[in-house]
């Protein structure tokens, strides 16, 4: 069972990190979104089952 401590800070961490890469390198944003949304889809399929 994934700990909800990593759920609350997980999400404002992967956002800020991601933040900053955009800042850094722009061209990564279409990675950064896709990488984002298909983490926290998969987070919240397994959270289900």
């Amino acid at each position: 069972m994934m700990d909800m401590n990593f759920l609350v800070i997980g999400g404002p961490l992967v956002s800020l990190l991601a933040g900053i890469a955009i800042l850094i390198w722009p061209k990564l944003l279409n990675y950064i979104v896709a990488f984002y949304l298909i983490l926290f889809g998969l987070i919240g399929l397994l959270a289900v089952i």
